[in-house]
This record gives C-alpha cells, structure tokens and sequence, in this order.
C-alpha cells in the first residue's frame, strides 16, 4: 500500500513539470484502489482556457478512465488548495477524498467557502507542504526576475 506521500510526490512532479511549461506549478493525481487512474497539471496558458486547472484536467480523466462522472472512491491529490470553481468540481465528483499539500492563503477554496466540499469528502491536509510552497515560491520568484 502506497502512502500519502507518495502520491503527492507524484504530484509535485506534475507541477514541477507545469513550472518549466510556465503554468504555475499545481499537479493533481487520482487514485482509486491504490491506483493512479488520473493525473493533471496546470494547462491554462498552454490551452488558452482559465478552467484547465490541474484538479479539473484529473477529474475529467478519472471519469472518463472509469466510465462514471461520481469520484466517490477516489482520493484526489492537489499540492495546492483548490480554488472555489476547483472545489466545486469535486463537490460534483463527489470526491471520496481530498488530500492537499500547501494552503491556498489568497485563492483557496477554504478562505470563501470552507463548507464547499461535498459532506462525504473526508479531507487530509499538509501532505508535503513544505515542498509545495518551495515550487511556488521558486516560480513567483522567477517570473519577478
């Protein structure tokens, strides 16, 4: 059994590879069963769409890999806390669980809304925050350069 760690990490990785795409660095994952069925990163410049955020690019994923637009026993994975228009979409997935990495102190979900969530979203949060706020950082600091 993989930790919660784990797939964070692999979600790090998907936002490190967002940060050398110039999208800022958020990268999400969808496990179900131990397994990751979904993964999505920040696409909005690339795709020239405000919505391709990395939680709504895994969620799209994950329905269409498993055939169903409710997410109930999947755990998404975000290194970063889901803006409102991104916790709205797991409210609809129905999201079985929520893990995230780094709180989102200007546009999280949490600072508007924190019962946006569907009520069966059992929620973990700080899972490699620390990390996740370095790539953060890191990338705000060089775009100001």
């Amino acid at each position: 059994m993989f930790s919660d760690e784990y797939f964070m990490d692999i979600a790090l990785g998907l936002a490190e590879e967002a940060a050398e795409d110039g999208e800022i660095p958020v990268g999400a994952v969808v496990v179900c069963q131990n397994r990751i069925i979904a993964k999505g990163r920040n696409q909005t410049e690339q795709l020239t769409d405000v919505t391709a955020h990395a939680e709504l690019m895994a969620i799209t994923a994950a329905a269409q890999y498993l055939g169903a637009k409710y997410l109930s026993d999947c755990t998404l994975y975000v290194t970063l806390e889901p803006c409102v228009m991104c916790a709205g979409a797991l409210f609809w997935a129905q999201v079985g669980r929520l893990v995230i990495g780094a709180p989102d102190a200007k546009r999280g979900y949490s600072r508007i809304n924190p019962s946006l969530l569907h009520p069966k979203t059992r929620l973990e949060t700080g899972i490699l925050a620390s990390e996740s706020q370095a790539l953060l950082a890191k990338f705000f600091r060089r775009l100001r350069t």
